[in-house]
C-alpha cells in the first residue's frame, strides 16, 4: 500500500509539473513539483528511486504533450501513428527526470565526504544541505542540456519556460540562458523541501526553515531587482519597420491533399492582398505556406512576385525547396528542403534558407534505409535534407537585417544564438502548428520561443499557420498577439505590427549569453558528470565492503 502511494504521489508531481505549462500555465506549481518527485522516492534508493522518478516524468510528458494525439493521421483507420509517437516520445524523455531522482538520491558532498542522501537522512549541517540543493539544481540543468542535444534534441517545455509570465525573474536568461531560470526554480524547490524536512521531526525549531531558504530567497530578490531594472530601461528606437503577418489557418489535412493546392494558394494570395490594403514594408507568410517548391513551379512563384511588385513590399515566405545534386539529372535524386525565401519589391528572389533542425518522423525518418518499416509510423512520404548554415536576410530599402528560424528551431537556445549578430534587427520564426489542431502546442511553442528574444536581446516576430502569430520584444514581452474575430488564436486572418529597428550604422549591445553561449549550462553538465562519477565508485566500494563483511 505504501509503495502504491509513492507511485501515486509521483503521478501527482508529474501532473503538477505539466500544469505549470500552458494552456493551464500555473507557474507556481513548477516550484513544488521537483520536490514532490523526491518526496515520492524518500527512503528509497537505486532502481526503486529511478522507477518512481520515471513514473513522475511519464505522467508529466503524457499530460503536457497530449496535443500529439491531435495529429490527423490514421493508420488503417485508427490513430496508431500519433498515439505511438506520443507514447514513445514521452517514454524516452521521462528517462531524464528518472535519472535526476536516481542520482540525487545517492550523492556525496565532495567538500565534506558525507553522503547527502535525503532518502536516508538529510545532511547534518545547513551548509551541506545547501550544497545538496545546489547540486540538485545543477543536475536538473545538466539533463536539460542533454535533452536539448541528444538525437537531434527536443528542448520542449524546459522547466524555465513555465515562468514566462514572471518577466523580472526571467531576465537572467540574458546571462545564463533559459537554464538559469530552471536552476533557480529547482534550487528553491529543494531548499523548501529541505526546510520542511528539518522542522517536521522537530516542530519546536520552526525558525530553522529560514536558514534553509534564506540564500535562494536573497538570490530571487536580487534577480527580480536586476530584471525590473532591465524592464525599466527605455527602448529608444529612431526607426521602425511595418510588418504584416498572415495566418492562413490551413488544416493539416488540406496540406496533405495535392488536389487542393491551387485552392488554398489562391486563398492565401487573396488574404495577403486584403492585408496589404494597409501598406507595409514587409509581408510574412508562415512555414509551408506555398504548396510546391517555390523555385521549380512558376505558377507558385509568379503570383508572389506580382504581389510584391504591385504592393512594393518585401516578402518572406515559407516554402519547400529542391536541389539537384551535382552530376545527377534524375528526379528521384533531387534533394528537398524545408525552406524560407526573401523576395524584393521588384519580385526578385534574393535569398533562401534551409531548415537545419528537422523534426524526427515529421521531416525525416531515422534509420529508414535499414529499417524500412519505420515509414509506417509517419504520414510523410519523402524526407527533407538538413540545411548547412544560418542565412541572414538583408533588406536594402529600408535597411534591415533579419534571420529566419523555421518550425521548432526557435526552441533551441544554442541554435538561435547563431542567427543573432550585433547588426541583426530582429529574428523571425515561421511555423506550422496546424498539425496539432487547437491544442496547447501553439502556446507552449511560443512561450519557449520568447526566451530566445531575452537571450539574444532581439525582438522576435512569429508567423504561424494557426497560432501563435505575435511579436515579442527584446525583454520577452508578448507585445501583440493575433486573434480572430472570435478572440481565438487559431483562426485565419492577418495582423500588422511595427518592429523597432537599429539606427543606421548602429550595432546592438550583445547580451552576455549571446556572446558566451551556454557557459552556465556546461558548468552544470560538469557538476552532473561529477555526481555520476562519484556514484559509480560509491556503489562499487559499498558492494566490496559488504562482500568483505560477509567473508569475515
Amino acid at each position: 500500500m505504501l509503495l502504491r502511494s509513492r507511485y501515486l504521489l509521483a503521478i501527482v508531481a508529474g501532473l503538477l509539473l505539466a500544469a505549470s505549462f500552458p494552456k493551464i500555465g500555473i507557474a507556481g506549481l513548477a516550484w513544488i513539483a521537483p520536490a514532490l518527485m523526491l518526496v515520492a522516492a524518500m527512503g528509497r534508493g537505486g532502481w526503486e528511486a529511478f522507477r518512481i522518478g520515471y513514473v513522475a516524468g511519464l505522467a508529466h510528458y503524457l499530460a503536457s504533450l497530449y496535443w500529439l494525439l491531435l495529429i490527423p493521421y490514421r493508420w488503417h483507420g485508427i490513430p496508431f501513428g500519433p498515439a505511438a509517437g506520443w507514447l514513445a516520445l514521452s517514454a524516452f524523455i521521462a528517462l531524464y527526470p528518472a535519472t535526476w531522482v536516481w542520482l540525487l538520491s545517492q550523492v556525496r558532498c565532495s567538500m565534506f565526504d558525507v553522503r547527502c542522501s535525503m532518502f536516508a537522512v538529510l545532511p547534518k549541517t545547513c551548509l551541506q544541505r545547501t550544497l545538496w540543493s545546489l547540486s540538485g539544481a545543477a543536475l536538473w540543468v545538466a539533463l536539460e542540456m542533454l535533452v536539448a542535444r541528444l538525437f537531434t534534441g527536443f528542448p520542449w517545455n524546459l522547466l524555465g519556460a513555465s515562468q514566462y509570465q514572471l518577466l523580472p525573474l526571467i531576465q537572467i536568461a540574458s546571462v545564463t540562458g533559459i537554464y538559469g531560470v530552471s536552476f533557480l526554480v529547482v534550487w528553491a524547490s529543494l531548499s523548501l523541501l529541505s526546510g520542511a524536512l528539518v522542522i517536521i521531526p522537530r516542530p519546536q525549531m520552526r525558525s530553522a526553515w529560514i536558514a534553509e531558504i534564506i540564500l535562494p530567497l536573497v538570490v530571487i530578490v536580487a534577480l527580480f531587482t536586476f530584471g525590473l531594472r532591465q524592464l525599466r530601461t527605455p527602448s529608444i528606437s529612431t526607426r521602425t519597420l511595418k510588418v504584416t503577418l498572415v495566418q492562413p489557418s490551413i488544416p493539416q489535412t488540406v496540406i496533405w491533399e495535392p488536389d487542393k493546392d491551387d485552392e488554398r494558394f489562391a486563398e492565401l494570395i487573396r488574404l495577403s492582398q486584403q492585408a496589404l490594403s494597409n501598406r507595409a514594408d514587409l509581408l510574412i507568410w508562415p512555414e509551408a505556406a506555398v504548396p510546391k517548391p517555390l523555385r521549380y513551379y512558376h505558377e507558385m512563384f509568379d503570383p508572389i512576385a506580382d504581389l510584391a511588385r504591385s504592393n512594393h513590399v518585401w516578402i518572406i515566405v515559407g516554402a519547400d525547396d529542391a536541389e539537384q545534386p551535382l552530376g545527377s539529372t534524375r528526379r528521384e535524386d533531387r534533394l528537398y528542403f524545408n525552406g524560407s525565401f526573401l523576395i524584393n519589391p521588384q519580385g526578385e528572389l534574393m535569398d533562401g534558407y534551409h531548415k537545419r533542425a528537422l523534426v524526427i518522423f515529421g521531416e525525416y525518418i531515422p534509420l529508414v534505409r535499414w529499417l524500412p518499416f519505420m515509414k509506417w509510423f509517419t504520414p510523410i512520404e519523402g524526407q527533407f535534407t538538413r540545411g548547412e548554415r544560418a542565412v541572414p536576410f538583408t533588406l536594402d530599402n529600408p535597411k534591415v537585417k533579419t534571420s529566419v528560424l523555421i518550425c521548432f528551431e526557435d526552441i533551441f537556445p544554442h541554435l538561435a544564438r547563431e542567427y543573432a549578430d550585433d547588426d541583426t534587427d530582429f529574428l523571425v520564426n515561421l511555423t506550422n502548428n496546424g498539425w496539432f489542431g487547437e491544442g496547447a502546442a501553439q502556446w507552449q511553442h511560443a512561450t519557449s520561443a520568447l526566451f530566445r528574444a531575452i537571450e539574444n536581446g532581439l525582438p522576435l516576430v512569429r508567423c504561424s499557420n494557426n497560432g501563435l502569430t505575435c511579436w515579442v520584444d527584446e525583454h520577452g514581452r508578448l507585445r501583440q498577439i493575433f486573434r480572430d474575430q472570435n478572440g481565438a488564436i487559431y483562426g485565419p486572418g492577418f495582423m500588422t505590427v511595427e518592429i523597432p529597428l537599429l539606427a543606421y550604422g548602429e550595432k546592438r549591445a550583445r547580451t552576455f549569453y549571446n556572446q558566451h553561449g551556454d557557459w552556465f549550462g556546461w558548468g552544470c553538465v560538469v557538476i552532473g558528470a561529477m555526481m555520476l562519477l562519484r556514484k559509480i565508485p560509491w556503489r562499487r566500494t559499498s558492494s566490496s565492503s559488504s562482500s568483505s563483511s560477509s567473508k569475515s
